[in-house]
């Protein structure tokens, strides 16, 4: 089944606590996982930065708010409980609990309210809003504005000269840890030339292997027989290894092809390329950096 959203996690990880014993959030993520049928691949499914998985996450943000509204409680780090509250709330055998319900608690309206300036409510909107988590709207903004800059990079690219183009395949590749220095591989690409090669460059800083590149601005989709040219003049130069690089994407069959044959050869589309220049910070600019905090709850507690 889908995972779950992290409102509807709410009163089964309640009713998972109602025993009144102390339980981690381990034992809670499993107990979950196990209630819902989770499977090995759903629990493997990661948020966008890949920092988190998606379903501890939504765990996670379902216990805090019934900590907000003071339904569970922190015993000591990792672990917590049931309260009072939160028994009496079973007790009244609601069916579900959500952010609705919970804003009925003083506790959670304190907290809730100050950020409430926009005056969400219960509408179709707030409720497709809230079914992700805070960390999951937050990524889904930052993969929004990073999709948006990836498509302007591309653009750049496929108008750029050649030599400007080059530039941007060095940088990338150096930053990446290929090629000793700037300089040093600056040299070596676009030396050649010929028979279907762009250029070569170190595979590390000592040279203890070179590494054949073709790199094409591109806008109709490469295939097959452009990948076969080039295995054909790594064979001539009996090279083992190549990246073919492109502003546009690669076929079904090229991709096939560079998986059965004997030398290395790694296909790098457009986007690809596009998020390695942002990832490696080649012909970007940082706007701004936030930084999420958590409590350390390490610092209240008194020795």
């Amino acid at each position: 089944m889908p995972i779950p959203d992290f409102q509807s996690i709410m009163l089964p990880l309640l009713k998972l606590c109602s025993d009144g014993q102390e339980h981690t959030s381990r034992e809670m993520v499993e107990a979950l996982a196990r209630e819902y049928q989770l499977t090995p691949e759903e629990l493997k499914q990661m948020l966008p930065s890949a920092q988190q998985r998606v379903f501890d996450n939504r765990v996670a943000w379902a216990k805090a708010h019934m900590k907000m509204a003071a339904l569970l409680e922190n015993v000591r780090r990792g672990v917590f409980r049931i309260t009072d509250r939160g028994l009496a709330v079973l007790g009244e055998s609601p069916k579900a609990i959500n952010l609705a319900f919970l804003r009925k608690f003083p506790e959670y309206r304190s907290v809730r309210e100050p950020h409430q300036n926009n005056q969400i409510t219960e509408d179709s909107t707030s409720k497709e809003l809230e079914t992700k988590t805070p960390a999951e709207r937050l990524e889904d903004a930052y993969m929004v504005l990073r999709e948006s800059l990836a498509n302007e990079l591309l653009v750049q690219l496929k108008s750029s000269s050649p030599a400007l183009f080059e530039k941007v395949v060095v940088e990338v590749l150096v930053k990446m840890g290929y090629g000793g220095s700037i300089k040093d591989a600056g040299e070596a690409v676009g030396k050649s030339g010929d028979e279907g090669i762009d250029g070569i460059i170190k595979e590390d800083r000592l040279g203890l292997d070179i590494i054949y590149i073709q790199a094409n601005r591109w806008e109709t989709t490469v295939s097959r027989p452009e990948i076969q040219k080039f295995a054909g003049a790594l064979q001539g130069k009996r090279a083992r290894k190549g990246i073919f690089i492109t502003t546009s994407d690669f076929s079904k069959s090229a991709h096939e092809f560079v998986k059965a044959i004997e030398s290395k050869i790694i296909l790098v589309s457009g986007r690809e390329l596009a998020d390695f220049m942002i990832d490696f910070g080649v012909a970007v600019a940082t706007d701004a950096v936030y930084e999420l905090k958590r409590l350390d709850s390490d610092y209240f507690e008194e020795s």
